[in-house]
């Protein structure tokens, strides 16, 4: 006898087997799936992960970071938490993620950057893409429940104790914003690339934030993997400098960031001084 439920259950399955891809498509890889050669860029969200997309498919596969499309750096060095497949065109491949350590990341650079700028730049883009209204208060003392992320101070804190012994460099974004062309040597050393004399410095003029700004006008609605949708009325690159938060973050916000994250920013070297500029502009 036919029963309501396989009534129900039998269009289901159809449009299911239909629609859901059952096997990787041929030329493809799970997203998921790496071999202990890859190399993971790793970063608490807005610590400068997509500039240094930009920077090691400039390094790795040489394109023009001013002229290549978003979208073809977005298949070179694949976002995790944004595709499902991704190509491999060499090994290793570069993949960008905010994840804690795992024991596939055995190749690791992880970007450092002061968390309260970080937190600044965070609330911008959960605001722009989810929670308009969000009050900055709340978000920094519950971030897990607006962002599906944990705090600056735990992504950090993981990463600095590397329970798996993955091979690591710390990158801090500070260091990459004042000496790009040093930081780019130390990932070069790292990961076992000898560029040709002046590729670096080219790179660098070319990755500019004024430069990144304006590719991001020329192109609107870029790819930027899990961002495709950004609206075409902000800026994903937003200001990209260091002390933001001075502007930015209320000092009620600051007090309650401190009391969680500050024995973690005095280890990193960040200066924990509280002093403030004038009235935030959010």
């Amino acid at each position: 006898m036919t029963t309501v439920r396989s009534l129900f259950l039998g269009p289901i399955k159809s449009l299911l087997k239909r629609f859901l891809p059952t096997a990787t498509p041929a030329g493809f890889t799970s997203i998921r799936e790496s071999v202990p050669e890859d190399i993971f860029i790793v970063s608490y969200p807005k610590s400068g992960n997509t500039w240094f997309q930009y920077l090691a498919s400039a390094i790795v596969y040489g394109i023009d970071p001013e002229a290549t499309p978003d979208s073809v750096v977005q298949e070179l060095v694949p976002d995790v938490h944004a595709l499902h497949y991704y190509k491999r065109f060499s090994t290793p491949t570069f993949f960008k993620s905010h994840d804690l350590p795992a024991p596939e990341h055995r190749r690791v650079v992880y970007l450092l950057r002061d968390g309260r700028d970080a937190m600044v730049s965070f609330l911008h883009y959960i605001r722009v893409c989810r929670h308009p209204d969000l009050d900055f208060l709340e978000f920094v003392r519950d971030v897990e429940k607006w962002s599906g992320q944990g705090r600056w101070s735990e992504h950090v804190e993981s990463w600095l104790a590397n329970p798996h012994r993955a091979e690591m460099i710390v990158v801090r974004y500070e260091d990459l914003l004042v000496d790009t062309v040093g930081q780019l040597e130390r990932f070069c050393a790292f990961v076992d690339i000898e560029p040709k004399p002046g590729r670096l410095q080219e790179i660098a003029a070319k990755t500019t934030f004024a430069k990144m700004r304006q590719k991001e006008i020329n192109q609107p609605g870029w790819a930027n993997g899990s961002h495709a949708s950004w609206p075409k009325d902000q800026f994903f690159m937003r200001r990209g400098q260091c002390g933001s938060y001075k502007d930015e973050m209320p000092a009620e916000v600051l007090e309650a960031f401190l009391r969680d994250a500050s024995a973690t920013l005095a280890k990193c070297g960040y200066e924990l001084s509280m002093t403030m500029h004038q009235s935030p502009v959010l």
